[in-house]
């Protein structure tokens, strides 16, 4: 499977926002982007103002290293979204949001949508009591994702959940945390995924 190996820390700098790729550490000193909130690379410092083009495309690229996605899977999203009724750029990310990673990431069960991805594959995860182990797996409405019971004492699932107690989880699920498990309420409105996207900026990217 082709997978970013390089420094994630570089895909924040570059867009010139935190994407919290690498779970709690964002949020210490330790993070690359509060010490060097600038582009990588020699001349990352003295960037020239962007064109249309690069607006829009930093857009998309945004958008792709958040859920962790390479193109071509990004680019039959956006096809599948153009082909359902509604607003695409709004289908766009509810699809995105309803991928079996980010889910487990937004229950608060993996500390990176990385690292939800990992423990997917490794067979962490039940959904509707039977195991998936495909990240990019869709979600539906009254769906329930649930840790298998010889993984509940995993450090990281463990770890993760201890943290992350007491902390709102998005307004679509719902999270039991004595049996860490988690239901899709709803599907995922686009007030309710919350992050700074302009989703309109991708939309006209590939309507050129």
């Amino acid at each position: 499977m082709a997978r970013y190996k390089d420094a994630r820390c570089k895909l924040c700098r570059r867009e010139g926002m935190k994407l919290f790729l690498k779970g709690e550490r964002c949020n210490t000193a330790k993070c690359a982007f509060e010490r060097r909130g600038y582009p990588p690379g020699e001349h990352g410092k003295d960037m020239k103002k962007q064109t249309g083009y690069s607006i829009h495309l930093r857009e998309k690229q945004k958008v792709r290293r958040i859920y962790g996605i390479l193109e071509r899977q990004f680019r039959k999203y956006f096809e599948k979204a153009a082909a359902l009724k509604g607003v695409t750029g709004e289908n766009l990310l509810s699809l995105l949001e309803r991928r079996l990673d980010n889910v487990v990431f937004r229950l608060g069960l993996a500390p990176s949508r990385a690292a939800a991805r990992q423990l997917i594959l490794h067979g962490h995860f039940l959904v509707n009591d039977r195991m998936v182990n495909v990240p990019s797996f869709s979600l539906r409405a009254g769906d329930v994702i649930s840790v298998k019971e010889k993984s509940k004492e995993n450090v990281i699932i463990k770890d993760t959940a201890d943290k992350t107690k007491g902390r709102p989880i998005a307004t679509w699920l719902e999270l039991d945390r004595a049996k860490l498990a988690g239901k899709v309420v709803s599907l995922p409105t686009r007030d309710a995924i919350g992050l700074p996207i302009n989703e309109q900026l991708i939309v006209e990217l590939y309507s050129k």
